[in-house]
């Protein structure tokens, strides 16, 4: 191959290298189209939301939820537990102690008043009474349907958790903080010590299919099975700190479990905030096993399915199925929703409450897959029931409210979507949907931008509302950030359904950034990492890199082969970048030092690798310019360039000259054996000097003043009597270039 790298015919491999390169090459630049597109389609997009009276199935489609009718407001930060039976409803608060009755027809009011600050256990007695269970300072109280109260077991735990009614009316009370469960007779009084759990907290009570007591733990989390005479065996050993909940559904128990992964040791957890004045301050143990969520943070949505081994990683809770012969299955499990509750809906599918977005979830299918059933305008959900009517009650916290879900949507909903972050000021495009909307009901959206990762003030209105399901212009402002939001109409009790949203957004172009050109030495080249038989040197035109002489074809990166040397070759290697993620190409252009405008060298370039063929222009100090371009991913009026010049270089091609000064006519001995000459260099300094005789090796001259430094050097040798004839002197420059004279 010629230095001036003509173009021939490309082998076989040289073919294929091409091909793929511009396969690849192409890949790029459909990625790096400039328009970008938002697109939320299904479940797990949607779920990363905020949903106000919206269901979110597991295809992804959004619907009108089931409607939630308030049915009384507690006045204080939490509804911990509910019970329901002949109609009737009871709720035990937190903070102030109270029982709240909710009787079929009338006003909801308060029954009970207790002297502890916080009601966490209840269970329907006989003749319309209610058994609960106060912390700290634990009693056990029963009200009776008129209000009038009275205690029915006061033990010398500190917390009184769970409340189990046999059917032969014994009562059984899990406490803490010795996790101990005691045996009270149907009339109350002295209780006796039926089982100790070796727990801190006996969390949670109930009977299996088979009538067995079935004791949930805190710390550590179990699910243990008691016989009648007291014989313990644990069911389930579960992942998570405290077992918050059990449910018998025939021959099948659903346990919930949340808090700390196992062997984690729980962080503090937030205390309920409290709209009164008068809130009352509760002790460290009773915030930490009450409502708070473990403080750990995901963004991840519900898994579907479950997974049969221990939690591991950010989960915050889990519901396991325990069979009546003691296997069992993790059947959901969430990195974000702490599950407080679970509720065996008639069909068999589950309804779990979560906190701390008040989530309400049903699982159903087999894999289990998990549909938002709706969220609830509270922080947590704390406990279901069924009220024995069709209806399903719901216990909220933060604030404290009994919810009941109809089995009807309710007239309106919205989602509100999570933030768009485009990593730069973006112009926005349009905006559109898919939806079905039956006859009356109808879907607007609405949009918003600002440039503060979390929404505030400081964000635009809310846009629109947008109308048109094929498309519609966003209309708010350019900004780093969008985020936009539905609202859903129902009509004559159905919905629409919403099943995608797409945005499309223009991200304005960063400049590229060239960080460094390198300038290697004169005649250092590198051949090509993928040789077909010749070899070629990275850089050089009429090579497999000819695709480079196409404008736009983007770069795929260069590789540097094994290093080499051929005289009046220049390489220049450079590093660039596009934050944007745009490939680039690039331009080289140079001047001599000096001179103020600027010579292209080459115009188009895919490779991060250039050499040069400096024979052709005239000696002297060089700068070289690299330019990036994205212009081969955005438009013309939008593309951008970034450069770099390297460092001053030299371009010496002319040999040094050698010029011999005669010895004096008639000069004998010493005199005549004495030869002076001189070297000059029109550029560059003398880099070496050497002579020799005919067949002799090469000897190093020096220079009178003994420095070889500067681009004029004058010699004086001696030649020893004999020396063989002719004596040749050979002298280098710094750029490698030689020149010979005979001396004698």
């Amino acid at each position: 191959m010629s230095i001036s790298g003509s173009r021939r015919r490309l082998r076989p491999r040289a073919v294929c290298y091409v091909l793929v390169a511009l396969a690849l090459a192409g890949a790029s630049v459909l990625q790096a189209a400039s328009t970008g597109f938002w697109v939320v389609a299904t479940q797990a997009d949607f779920l990363k939301g905020d949903a106000d009276a919206v269901s979110i199935d597991t295809d992804g489609r959004v619907t009108i939820a089931p409607a939630l009718q308030l049915l009384g407001e507690a006045g204080t930060p939490a509804v911990w537990r509910i019970a329901a039976a002949r109609g009737q409803v009871w709720a035990a608060t937190g903070h102030d102690g109270k029982l709240w009755h909710f009787p079929v027809q009338g006003a909801p009011k308060v029954i009970f008043d207790a002297a502890e600050i916080d009601l966490q256990a209840i269970a329907a007695g006989p003749q319309g009474s209610v058994l609960v269970g106060s912390s700290p300072d634990g009693k056990v109280y029963r009200v009776a349907a008129d209000g009038t109260s009275s205690t029915f077991f006061d033990p010398e735990d500190k917390y009184i958790w769970a409340i189990a009614i046999a059917p032969d009316g014994t009562v059984y009370v899990g406490t803490g903080a010795k996790g101990k469960v005691y045996k009270v007779p149907a009339a109350g009084g002295s209780g006796a010590l039926f089982y100790d759990a070796g727990a801190e907290h006996v969390s949670a009570l109930a009977f299996d299919g088979s009538g067995k007591l079935l004791v949930g733990t805190s710390t550590p989390g179990r699910v243990v099975r008691l016989e009648a005479d007291g014989k313990a065996f644990v069911v389930l050993e579960a992942a998570y700190q405290e077992v918050r909940s059990l449910r018998v559904a025939g021959a099948v128990t659903y346990a919930t479990a949340a808090g700390a992964a196992a062997g984690i040791a729980p962080p503090a957890a937030p205390t309920p905030t409290a709209d009164t004045s008068a809130a009352v301050t509760m002790s460290t143990e009773v915030t930490v096993t009450a409502v708070g969520d473990t403080a750990v943070i995901s963004t991840g949505a519900p898994s579907v399915g479950g997974a049969e081994s221990r939690a591991t990683g950010p989960q915050k809770g889990a519901i396991y199925r325990i069979a009546a012969d003691g296997d069992w299955t993790t059947v959901w499990d969430s990195p974000e929703d702490v599950p407080y509750d679970v509720l065996v809906e008639p069909g068999g599918s589950l309804l779990v409450a979560t906190g701390s977005k008040g989530k309400l979830y049903r699982l159903s299918g087999d894999p289990v897959l998990a549909t938002l059933v709706t969220r609830a305008d509270a922080q947590q959900i704390t406990a279901l029931a069924d009220d024995g009517a069709g209806g399903i009650l719901l216990a909220a916290a933060n604030p404290g409210r009994l919810l009941r879900l109809s089995s009807k949507p309710a007239a309106t909903g919205s989602y509100v979507s999570d933030v768009r972050d485009t990593t730069t000021v973006a112009t926005w495009g349009t905006i559109r949907w898919q939806a079905t909307l039956p006859a009356g009901t109808a879907i607007a959206l609405h949009t918003r931008s600002g440039n503060t990762r979390t929404p505030d003030a400081t964000w635009s209105v809310w846009s629109g509302p947008y109308t048109a399901a094929l498309g519609s212009r966003i209309e708010s402002p350019k900004a780093r950030y969008l985020q936009w939001k539905a609202a859903l109409t129902g009509a004559n009790g159905t919905s629409p359904v919403l099943t995608s949203v797409s945005t499309a957004y223009l991200p304005r172009n960063l400049r590229p950034l060239v960080d460094t050109v390198t300038v290697h030495p004169p005649g250092i080249v590198f051949q090509r990492p993928f040789p077909t038989g010749d070899p070629e040197l990275a850089g050089v035109d009429g090579g497999p890199d000819a695709r480079a002489t196409v404008p736009g074809t983007p770069s795929i990166g260069q590789t540097l082969g094994r290093r080499t040397f051929q005289k009046s070759l220049q390489t220049f290697v450079w590093s660039a970048r596009d934050t944007d993620g745009d490939r680039l190409q690039y331009a080289l252009a140079y001047r001599r030092e000096g001179d103020r405008t600027w010579t292209v060298l080459k115009d188009v370039l895919a490779d991060d690798v250039f050499t040069w063929d400096t024979t052709t222009v005239p000696d002297g100090t060089y700068v070289i310019k690299v330019m990036a371009s994205d212009a081969g991913a955005n438009a013309p009026a939008l593309a951008l360039q970034g450069e770099r010049e390297s460092q001053s270089f030299e371009i010496d091609n002319t040999s040094p000259t050698v010029t011999v000064t005669p010895p004096a006519a008639g000069a004998t001995g010493a005199a005549a054996a004495l030869v002076r000459f001189t070297v000059q260099d029109s550029h560059t300094p003398i880099q070496k000097v050497e002579y020799a005789s005919a067949g002799d090796r090469w000897r190093q001259a020096y220079p009178i003043d003994g420095l070889l430094d500067s681009r004029e050097e004058r010699f004086e040798l001696t030649l020893e009597a004999g020396a063989k004839s002719p004596v040749v002197v050979r002298a280098t420059d710094t750029l490698g270039n030689v020149a010979t004279a005979v001396l004698r």
